[in-house]
C-alpha cells in the first residue's frame, strides 16, 4: 500500500492543506485553509480530478488559518468533520477574532466527530493513529501512517523550527514536551508534513533544529 499525499498552500497565512489517499481512492482532507474562490477551485478540481471519496475532513488544530476552509469541504466533499476534543473552544472562538485578521465571511461549521487521544482514524486501507502533541494549542493532535513513515504534525514541528506559543492555549514547555516525548520517538526517516513552510524528517530535526535538541 501506499499513500498519494497532495500539498496545497493556502490563504495569507500560508498554511499547508494535505489531500491524502490510498489505492481505494477513500481519502481525507487535513487542514482545509482554503479561504478564497481560487483556492476552493483549486482544491475541488483535484478532488474531482482523481474522483476521491473524501471520508473526513481532519483538523490537527482549529486555529484561523488551519480551518478557514472547513464549512467548503464540509459540504462540497461530504466527509466527517473530526477535530480534536480538545479545541472545541478553539474552533467556537475563530467568529469572534476572524474580523481581526481581516476575514470577513468566515463560515463556521459543527464537527461530527471529536477526536480522542490514541484514537485511530480509519479510510480506505489506511489507518492514522492520533498523537497528542500540546503546546501550540491545548488540543492540538498529529496525524501518523507507521508503515509508510509519515506524520502531520500541523503546527508543531517545523522545520528547523517550532510552532509558536504565545496564542491562546499555547505553553511552551509544553510543546517542547509534546515534541521531544512523542515527536523525536517516531523513526529517524520519519517524514513531517508541517503545517507551514517544508516537510523534514525527525533525523533532521534532531540534529539541526536549534529550538528543541
Amino acid at each position: 500500500m501506499s499513500l498519494t499525499i497532495r500539498e496545497f498552500t493556502f490563504n495569507a497565512f500560508a498554511e499547508n492543506t494535505y489531500v491524502v489517499h490510498d489505492e481505494t481512492k477513500e481519502g481525507v482532507i487535513i487542514d482545509p485553509g482554503c479561504e478564497s474562490q481560487e483556492e476552493r477551485k483549486q482544491l475541488q478540481k483535484y478532488v474531482e480530478s482523481l474522483d476521491l471519496n473524501i471520508k473526513y475532513i481532519l483538523n490537527t488544530h482549529c486555529h484561523i488559518d488551519h480551518v478557514l476552509g472547513n464549512s467548503f469541504a464540509k459540504s462540497t466533499f461530504n466527509g466527517m468533520l473530526a477535530i480534536p476534543e480538545g479545541e472545541v473552544a478553539g474552533l467556537n472562538s475563530v467568529p469572534l477574532y476572524a474580523p481581526m485578521y481581516g476575514v470577513n465571511n468566515y463560515e463556521a461549521s459543527e464537527p461530527d466527530h471529536l477526536i480522542k487521544q490514541n484514537e485511530v482514524i480509519s479510510f480506505g486501507k489506511t489507518k492514522f493513529k492520533v498523537l497528542f502533541v500540546p503546546g501550540h494549542s491545548e488540543g492540538h493532535v498529529a496525524f501518523y501512517h507507521e508503515s509508510e513513515k509519515v506524520c502531520f504534525s500541523g503546527d508543531v514541528l517545523f522545520k528547523e523550527s517550532i510552532g509558536r506559543t504565545d496564542l491562546p492555549g499555547g505553553n511552551h514547555e509544553t510543546l517542547e514536551k509534546s515534541i521531544k516525548e512523542v515527536m523525536y520517538q517516531l523513526p529517524p526517516d520519519t517524514i513531517i508534513y508541517c503545517g507551514h513552510g517544508e516537510t523534514t524528517t525527525i533525523h533532521h530535526e534532531k540534529q539541526y533544529n536549534p529550538f528543541v535538541r
